[in-house]
C-alpha cells in the first residue's frame, strides 16, 4: 500500500521507461517533497539499488550525451534542481521491441519532474533555460573505461531536439559527446552482448 501516494509513475511509449510525477506539500512558506524514497518507489513496482549520486551544472545550449556504460551498465533516476532541460533516453536493449526509438521529457524545476531510465539506454540532456542544474542516481558505479555513447544527431533515431530560439550551430558539446558513433555503427560492435 502506498500510504502517501507519494510518487504518480507515468508510463512512456517505450516499456520500463517511466516519468515521475512527486507530491508536493505547498503553502506559505514554500514547499516540501521528498525526491526519492527506496520504499515508495518499489511500491509502484520501481525496483532500485542506488548507489551514486551526481550533479552538473550548464548553460543554455549545452547538450550533455547520449551517454550509456558498456559494463557496470546504469539505471539513472534524474531530475532538475535549477532550470529547464529536454531529457532524453534511447533503447539500445537488444531484441526491444522498441529499440532505437526515443523518448523526451522536460524536466524543470517547475514541474518537478523525475525520468527512470532503466539499464540498456543512452542518456542526454539538453539546456533549455540560461543554466540548469541536473541531479541523478545511478544504480552502479561509474567506469571511465566502459564508457560509451550514440550521436546525439543520429538521423535514423531522429531526436527532435526542441532548440526554441537555438540554432544547431549555437549548441555546446564536449568534444567526446560531438564524436560519438550513430546506432548502424554500433549494432556492428560487440556493445550488445553487455546491455
Amino acid at each position: 500500500m502506498n500510504r502517501l501516494g507519494k510518487f504518480k509513475k507515468i508510463e512512456t511509449s517505450i516499456e520500463d521507461l517511466y516519468i515521475i510525477e512527486p507530491t508536493v506539500f505547498k503553502d506559505d512558506r514554500g514547499y516540501f517533497m521528498e525526491t526519492y524514497s527506496k520504499a515508495e518507489l518499489e511500491e509502484i513496482g520501481l525496483n532500485y539499488n542506488f548507489v551514486q549520486d551526481n550533479q552538473s551544472k550548464s548553460i543554455k545550449g549545452v547538450l550533455r550525451g547520449l551517454h550509456f556504460q558498456k559494463e557496470n551498465t546504469q539505471a539513472k533516476l534524474v531530475r532538475v534542481l535549477k532550470g529547464e532541460v529536454f531529457d532524453v533516453a534511447v533503447d539500445l536493449r537488444p531484441g526491444s521491441k522498441t529499440y532505437g526509438k526515443w523518448e523526451g521529457v522536460v524536466l524543470s524545476e517547475e514541474n518537478k519532474k523525475m525520468f527512470i531510465i532503466p539499464k540498456g539506454f543512452a542518456h542526454g540532456f539538453l539546456v533549455l533555460s540560461d543554466e540548469a542544474e541536473f541531479t541523478y542516481k545511478c544504480d552502479d558505479i561509474y567506469n571511465h573505461s566502459a564508457e560509451g555513447g550514440l550521436a546525439w544527431n543520429d538521423e535514423d533515431v531522429g531526436i527532435k531536439w526542441p532548440l526554441g530560439d537555438m540554432e544547431i550551430s549555437d549548441l555546446i558539446t564536449s568534444e567526446k559527446d560531438a564524436n560519438w558513433p550513430t546506432l548502424k555503427k554500433l549494432r556492428k560492435t560487440d556493445l550488445f552482448k553487455n546491455l
